[in-house]
């Protein structure tokens, strides 16, 4: 249901008092400032990264292992009467086949040890940002224009010592888990200049993104990163705005409607986060 204008938690105040066209733009790339739902429908593919391709002949080094096919679906949460902002998400993305990516696998033959695991799709309930302050002189990291769009990117190295935090290693070296995240998001100019104004708008910003991992086997795998030489994998995908559940392929809602309903809407209140590990 949507959130009146006067709920303490509306995002729509805040959005108003940013001044700068950029700032406001990247607030609408995170999220809707009319308190909606909006979606990054996630589409891309996941290989083997096996350095000196120590694995072959079972698992060679850049074998498509799986097709990556699902959603982030977020919404803004403002603190009852300050100036922050929580950005609050859930993420459902399934492994499919890469040669039919609309078909969701259930099981997976791990050619390494001969045997056959079920799969578990990443459904991480909840992945949240924030607090982060909101002035009229926010403006966001800085972009990039380039050929009439403007460009954002995040690297960003994610460490966690999954050994002490869950009491598993999951075959990680000690037991720390580290990845690279690297995004880039570009919005078109145009639609840059038509956050100018005062009202929040309705409807997702029009944002493309791409997305690349490079970290360790999820753990449904049953590869051990330890003992197989550091191998691991390479997510990338590319990614784009929607508006909210709805506007996703009928063989994705089918699949969530049947499965996983929780993930129709974002969390309504911060929380602790998951992680495919934390999840498993």
């Amino acid at each position: 249901m949507a959130r009146p204008p006067e709920d303490p938690t509306h995002p729509a105040p805040l959005y108003s008092l940013v001044e700068s066209p950029h700032g406001r733009a990247y607030l609408r790339l995170l999220a809707r400032p009319d308190g909606e739902d909006m979606v990054y429908r996630i589409s891309g593919s996941v290989y083997a990264d096996v350095p000196g391709d120590a694995l072959a002949p079972a698992l060679r080094h850049g074998a498509a292992l799986f097709g990556f096919e699902g959603y982030n679906i977020r919404r803004f949460h403002r603190e009852p009467g300050t100036d922050r902002l929580h950005l609050l998400t859930r993420e459902l993305v399934f492994y499919t086949d890469p040669a039919e990516p609309t078909r969701i696998l259930t099981e997976w033959a791990n050619p390494v040890d001969g045997r056959v695991y079920p799969v578990v799709p990443v459904n991480n309930d909840a992945v949240n940002q924030g607090p982060f302050p909101i002035a009229p002189s926010f403006e966001g990291p800085p972009a990039r224009s380039v050929h009439g769009r403007l460009m954002w990117h995040a690297d960003i190295p994610p460490r966690a010592d999954l050994a002490s935090a869950l009491g598993d290693g999951f075959g990680l070296p000690s037991g720390i888990y580290t990845t690279w995240e690297l995004f880039d998001f570009t919005v078109d100019a145009e639609a840059v200049e038509s956050c100018r104004g005062e009202d929040a708008p309705e409807g997702a910003l029009p944002v493309v993104s791409t997305w690349t991992r490079v970290g360790p086997w999820p753990p449904f795998m049953a590869l051990s990163e330890a003992e197989t030489g550091g191998a691991g994998v390479v997510y990338h995908t590319r990614n784009w705005t929607l508006d909210g559940f709805e506007r996703l392929e009928p063989w994705i809602k089918d699949a969530v409607l049947a499965d996983y309903p929780l993930y129709t809407a974002a969390p309504e209140q911060p929380g602790p986060n998951q992680t495919s590990w934390s999840s498993f």
